[in-house]
């Protein structure tokens, strides 16, 4: 795998982790600013995920991704 698709899949696993630890955090918090805080953190994971996932794509259609 190139450096730059590895770059790539590592983003989507951070993502995953952002939302899950989005999720963890959710259901543990004990004020209004942590739900804040964690909906940021969700929201950003999509927007990002997102964008990873478009590039893939582009990187598949190059024939790059393995």
């Amino acid at each position: 795998m190139k450096a730059c698709d590895e770059s790539i899949r590592e983003t989507l696993d951070l993502v995953d982790n952002m939302l899950d630890l989005a999720d963890r955090g959710d259901a543990v918090r004990e004020d209004n600013g942590c739900g804040v805080l964690y909906g940021v953190l969700r929201d950003t994971a999509f927007r990002i995920k997102k964008l990873a996932e478009a590039e893939r794509e582009a990187h598949i259609k190059k024939g790059w991704w393995k």
